[in-house]
């Protein structure tokens, strides 16, 4: 049950020995006097019930979860930050000899938060803070990368994988309706699925393997079976484990002769790729020769000269996500809370002609940064038309060739992505005639086509790629390098790169929580003097730009 109360003023006996121990300031004493309590007992009334015992006062359990952020600490070691760490009592205004909480507390209060609408919710409220106090400036400079994240999960092979779904079920059953899986489980499950599937002495040779999974595939099958019959009890009916196990099944089993056959590995589709039982959301991925099972997260930070650079936004998704819609993402959200950047830096993987046209138009924020090169092979023959060979009259809808010859067609479409294409046509009879037809199309037969996307996103295109050979444009995206020092610092201090939790969701809060961290961290050091420096570059670098 929740009583909201106003948050108390730190108990003088506190305050005295903090101050006494800690002359020049500490961390979490700085926070507490410099921005106080982020939120309030009343922002937590639709998550708490009215009735019951009363809770820990959310307002403190904020504080508690991000100082346990800061500190990189297990729930049992906030729980007893709070006992035995002065400062921690100070920011908490709790006496000297409160006993402090069990730590399951705070395990609960994360699944609160998780309830609220608005997951972002303390991140903002600390923003909204920072531009009260003038150390964020609401459209200023920003930068954005990702990195990756390592699901809280063992990496398994197929094989494992088939055996720890069925084991995950089994132990599932056997918790919500013991009597009925002893009644229904034949003695051989106890062999094969009593113990972890690593501790499985597994077959070795490819023929002992197949056999192996077709029998486990049975196992599953035959489980599914006997869940759809009456006498199934009501505990065992929704266990999510159920439809983990038939997704398992529908990608790594097809059903032949009256039984499950072991897929091979070319056969398997990309749909719900799933890598284990107890984390569904977690995906497999490969980047730059980096292959990891779990989750991306994007991180975007403020990046003005004079001010300190605080996350201002924190996306995860999965692995195997794509970069590039996640650019637009980022900028209505920013938009919608009002920190639109002026200036916005990201990396080719985000970049693209509809987020540049998209963000100027919409929000008034030039995107700096490469886009994806032209890959097409005329770009890789000499004397080859590209596509800034040919006239485009937008107006009149039709394109002019090097030949001087007028488009057939102009067809506006859209591509399985959404994205909005042009395709012209020339006529066949010109360019089977043409001098030059093998410097403009490949095919022996069909005539010159072209793809290119609306003018502004067309024109946009060109001009980032202009600007991609431009000394000046390359000396100022290198702006966007500070972004990977925020990473690293996420990583080797506040355990970014491995998701304490299962689901998305949960990573999710935690790269929040991160986040806060982080700014908390920053936002310290700044009113201590520090104030953030250049990107570093080692001394044998320097060397060349001398």
């Amino acid at each position: 049950m929740l009583r909201p109360m106003e948050v108390p003023e730190v108990p003088a006996e506190t305050a005295r020995i903090a101050h006494a121990a800690f002359p020049k300031g500490a961390l979490f004493i700085r926070l507490r006097d410099e921005l106080g309590p982020l939120l309030l007992d009343q922002d937590f009334t639709q998550v708490y019930s009215s009735r019951g015992q009363p809770a820990v006062a959310p307002w403190r359990l904020t504080l508690i979860t991000i100082m346990q952020f800061v500190e990189n600490l297990s729930d049992r070691q906030a729980a007893d930050a709070v006992r035995g760490h002065l400062a921690w009592k100070y920011a908490l205004s709790l006496e000297l000899g409160h006993p402090g909480f069990d730590a399951s507390v705070l395990t609960e209060f994360r699944q609160r938060l998780l309830a609220q609408d608005n997951p972002l919710l303390m991140l903002d409220r600390l923003l909204a803070r920072c531009q009260e106090l003038g150390v964020l400036r609401p459209h200023g400079k920003l930068r954005t990368d990702s990195t990756h994240v390592l699901a809280a999960i063992r990496v398994m092979n197929r094989l494992e994988l088939i055996v720890e779904t069925m084991r995950a079920l089994l132990n599932a059953l056997a918790t919500a309706a013991p009597a009925w899986v002893q009644q229904i489980a034949p003695e051989a499950w106890y062999d094969r699925y009593a113990h972890r599937a690593e501790n499985y002495r597994l077959p070795k040779s490819d023929a002992a393997k197949q056999a192996f999974a077709d029998t486990i595939g049975q196992d599953g099958h035959d489980l599914l079976t006997l869940l759809l019959a009456d006498d199934v009890p009501e505990a065992a009916q929704q266990l999510p484990e159920i439809e983990v196990l038939r997704r398992c099944w529908k990608r790594h089993f097809i059903w032949e002769q009256g039984r499950q056959r072991f897929r091979q590995r070319e056969e398997l589709s990309k749909d719900d790729m799933l890598e284990s039982p107890y984390d569904v959301d977690a995906r497999y991925s490969t980047k730059r020769g980096r292959e990891w099972t779990g989750y991306k997260v994007h991180l975007s930070e403020t990046c003005d000269d004079d001010l300190p650079h605080l996350v201002t936004h924190v996306v995860t998704t999965q692995a195997h996500e794509q970069d590039a819609p996640i650019g637009k993402q980022i900028q209505e959200q920013l938009y919608q809370k009002g920190l639109s950047p002026q200036q916005h830096w990201v990396d080719a993987g985000y970049n693209g002609a509809e987020l540049i046209v998209s963000a100027r138009e919409q929000h008034g924020t030039e995107i700096i940064g490469p886009v994806r090169p032209n890959n097409s092979w005329t770009q890789k023959v000499d004397g080859a038309f590209d596509l800034r060979a040919f006239d485009i009259r937008w107006a009149q809808q039709e394109v002019v060739c090097p030949q001087r010859h007028v488009s057939q067609r102009w067809t506006p479409t859209t591509r399985k992505t959404g994205q909005s294409i042009i395709i012209v046509t020339f006529p066949e009879e010109t360019c089977r005639a043409c001098p030059v037809r093998s410097s403009c199309v490949r095919s022996e037969t069909r005539p010159k086509s072209l793809t290119f996307q609306p003018q502004a996103q067309q024109e946009a295109l060109h001009a980032a790629r202009d600007a991609m050979n431009s000394k000046a444009a390359s000396v100022r995206y290198q702006r966007r390098e500070g972004i990977e020092a925020t990473i690293s610092q996420g990583v080797r201090a506040f355990g970014l790169r491995r998701s304490r939790y299962t689901s998305i969701e949960k990573t999710h809060l935690q790269h929040v929580l991160t986040a806060l961290a982080v700014n908390v961290v920053r936002l310290v050091a700044w009113w201590d003097g520090e104030h953030p420096g250049g990107t570093r570059v080692s001394r044998f670098a320097q060397l060349r730009a001398a």
